[in-house]
């Protein structure tokens, strides 16, 4: 029977009083007690931000990537061991900005694996700058100004790159983003989920109290990607939460036979000729 305590670490959070990392990390243990996953079973990827502190908070197999290559991370570590589960936890600036050629790729690619994003719309851990996701006209550090690009929309891009489990959750919802969490881990592909997540001291806009006079739940997903799209761009006085886009495809790693078997790291060396090899790139 596992535990919560299974998962607990001896390190105290050290993120700002009201966080909303707090609550995502509560979840994301509650997740996986009710996907019944021993912290032998998964391995946590971590970007750089204040979503990646989680790293001590949490105990698993983990590995703390630099900023923005979280991704390549977890789809190599679950092409060695496709038996693991692997959830990648990112930030919207790591994952959405660094990292965005690498969510395309994840995405096209369909890699058995759970992309959990912090989305707190600013760079935290650097005191508050303008990410991708900060709305047009945003003013921060960066932009006294206002921003003057368009928000990246990491629904949009996800369904149109390929994913093949799209969501966004609140962490001002625990009990519902806890069932998104564990539907995306159970799922068989690449899976998304969009945690939006209030900045206490540096978002004084996408506040706690923002987000619960906007967000609702979606009554249920669609393989449609054209009607997943459209809901894709609902944003404002309405925000949608749930299962954006869903559909069955073969992830990357069911495509190979060399592993559909045995696990890549259970599979016996062998004898390599390394003479032999060399000549070859002489």
């Amino acid at each position: 029977m596992v535990k919560v305590e299974d998962f607990t670490t001896p390190i105290a959070p050290t993120w700002c009083p009201g966080c909303g990392n707090y609550a995502i990390l509560g979840v994301l243990k509650q997740a996986l007690l009710k996907l019944k996953i021993s912290p032998h079973e998964v391995v946590l990827i971590y970007g750089i931000g204040c979503s990646g502190n989680m790293a001590d908070f949490i105990k698993s197999y983990g590995f703390h990537a630099l900023h923005g290559r979280g991704l390549p991370v977890a789809a190599g570590i679950k092409l060695a061991n496709h038996k693991l589960h692997v959830v990648a936890v990112l930030g919207d600036g790591d994952c959405y900005g660094e990292g965005m050629g690498h969510l395309i790729a994840a995405s096209r690619a369909n890699f058995d694996l759970t992309c959990l994003v912090h989305n707190n719309m600013v760079y935290g851990l650097t005191t508050g700058q303008a990410s991708p996701t900060s709305g047009k006209g945003y003013k921060s550090k960066s932009t006294p100004e206002g921003v003057i690009e368009e928000a990246v929309n990491p629904m949009a891009l996800a369904i149109s790159a390929g994913a093949t489990f799209v969501s966004r959750g609140f962490a001002g919802d625990a009990p519902h983003l806890t069932n998104l969490v564990a539907a995306a881990i159970r799922h068989k592909g690449f899976s998304l989920v969009d945690i939006l997540q209030p900045c206490v001291t540096f978002n004084k806009v996408n506040t706690f109290a923002w987000y619960q006079e906007r967000v609702y739940k979606l009554r249920a997903s669609t393989s449609d990607k054209i009607k997943a799209l459209e809901k894709s761009f609902e944003w404002g006085e309405k925000i949608p939460i749930g299962v954006f886009y869903r559909e069955r495809r073969p992830a990357y790693r069911e495509q190979l036979p060399q592993i559909t078997r045995t696990p890549l790291v259970k599979q016996p060396l062998g004898r390599v000729n390394l003479e032999k090899l060399f000549k070859e790139f002489i």
